[in-house]
């Protein structure tokens, strides 16, 4: 990619890159999927591939601060039927990165997340109508290891090739019948790994260089306070709303992929 550095992005660009910023944090510790925003300001400042590798970092240091503050909630066992078939779809989305241009990127995951965000909306719907019960602080029975499997590659893939994983996961999380705590919880350990096996991939496609990091370590410091406002936010906001807020976030970022 071109290095990017501090002096190459206008201050308006840099502000904006902050809020995105600041919005991650915000994410990671109170509605995880909002940062699909953070994703298409990134790519609308920064060329689109080069936008992957800056905000890599930005992720992992919102991940950090949403596992300090939530480790206690994370459920393991969902995390450890995950891993495998995130793993495969890791190096498939690395695969896709070498061939696919960022139209054929951009258009495949925004579909991939409008049409999860319609099936859990159809699903929760169907369930209020059948008086099914939807929070619980495990996942629930219903939940097994196809549905993990099928979720944990397209988790993996969306993640690699766009950092747009955070939604994929949230709607499984949702599914399975999280509540906030565990939901958080388990998303930021999730997140965390995962995020930082793609380092490597991303370096080894020329996505982090020594100018993005550089890029990165301004932006890091807008972080912080963003997960500070989330850590507040979070117990103030019921779970009803809370599961709203995550889908609709999950649509709002599949339309502006889309429409880029």
């Amino acid at each position: 990619m071109n290095t990017m550095t501090l002096w190459h992005i206008s201050g308006a660009g840099f502000a904006a890159l902050a809020f995105a910023a600041l919005l991650v944090g915000f994410s990671k510790t109170a509605v995880s999927g909002a940062n699909t925003v953070s994703l298409a300001v990134f790519a609308a400042v920064l060329p689109a591939r080069a936008s992957t590798g800056v905000l890599l970092p930005v992720l992992i240091a919102g991940d950090v601060l949403a596992v300090l503050t939530y480790r206690r909630h994370a459920h393991w066992p969902t995390l450890w039927r995950l891993f495998p078939a995130v793993a495969a779809g890791v190096v498939l989305g690395t695969l896709f990165l070498v061939w696919a241009d960022d139209g054929i990127v951009r258009t495949s995951i925004g579909a991939i997340l409008l049409l999860m965000a319609g099936v859990t909306l159809w699903r929760r719907r169907r369930a209020e109508r059948t008086g099914e019960a939807g929070e619980a602080d495990e996942p629930d029975a219903v939940t097994g290891r196809a549905k993990a499997r099928s979720y944990g590659v397209l988790g993996g893939f969306t993640t690699m090739v766009a950092n747009a994983g955070g939604p994929v996961m949230s709607l499984y999380l949702l599914s399975a019948g999280f509540r906030k705590l565990g939901f958080l919880g388990t998303s930021a350990f999730f997140f965390l790994i995962v995020n930082l096996s793609k380092v490597p991939f991303s370096a080894g496609l020329g996505l982090i260089d020594a100018g993005s990091l550089l890029l990165d370590a301004a932006l890091v410091l807008f972080v912080v306070p963003g997960a500070l406002i989330g850590k507040w936010a979070v117990n103030r906001i019921n779970q009803r709303l809370f599961e709203q807020l995550v889908i609709a976030a999950t649509i709002v970022g599949g339309v502006q992929l889309l429409l880029r």
